[in-house]
């Protein structure tokens, strides 16, 4: 059976990698809740520095179609990512450049419904980049594992995302059938009073003087 050797310089090297891949994992997410008018458009910032790991994930909650148009700019005007009339979705990008970026999303195309998006933004430390010369199987290994740490940590950020809307929409629909309940109670008593009042003036007997 044939067995790999690790040298301890590409063995130290892979540790000082894993060090950063485990700072890096220690991602900052911001989670908001949103009501959009009709015809109206949100912005929200995040400031990064170059090469540091960023991502949205949303959900369209309530309102019309369930969709919603959604753009990423960076620093320089520079479009990212633009989608139109989406429902959910979630888009991860490095940031090329240090700045300001903006997150928007738009209610433009609605004439007068709102729309209630949840969603999140997160955002990590720099990408970790070494030298051609240190590469080896060892390192790429270690960066394979920062990279499914990644997908995880996003995936993990989405299904947050989905199971916050799902109850938002659960206490919704709750609530409102507590309401229609609580209306149709007032409603078969207000018909009952009204018949008891009827039936009694129907079987009235009136005395003539």
């Amino acid at each position: 059976r044939h067995i790999r050797r690790f040298t301890m310089a590409s063995i130290g090297r892979a540790m000082a990698f894993l060090s950063a891949v485990l700072l890096a994992g220690l991602t900052c997410a911001h989670a908001y809740a949103v009501n959009i008018d009709a015809h109206a458009e949100e912005c929200f910032f995040e400031h990064v520095k170059e090469g540091t790991r960023m991502g949205l994930a949303f959900q369209v909650a309530e309102g019309g179609f369930l969709d919603i148009d959604v753009t990423i700019n960076g620093p320089d005007g520079k479009v990212i990512y633009s989608g139109e009339r989406e429902t959910d979705g979630k888009y991860t990008f490095a940031a090329h450049s240090d700045g300001n970026y903006k997150f928007c999303f738009s209610n433009k195309m609605s004439t007068m419904t709102n729309k209630l998006v949840v969603f999140t933004i997160t955002s990590g430390a720099e990408e970790v980049a070494l030298p051609e010369e240190n590469h080896d199987k060892l390192t790429d290994m270690v960066r394979e594992l920062s990279e499914a740490m990644h997908n995880v940590k996003r995936e993990q950020d989405y299904m947050e995302i989905r199971a916050r809307t799902h109850q938002m929409v659960n206490d919704q629909t709750n609530s409102r059938v507590l309401w229609w309940a609580f209306f149709e109670t007032m409603i078969l008593f207000s018909m009952t009073v009204s018949q008891i009042y009827f039936l009694r003036r129907f079987f009235e007997v009136r005395t003539t003087v």
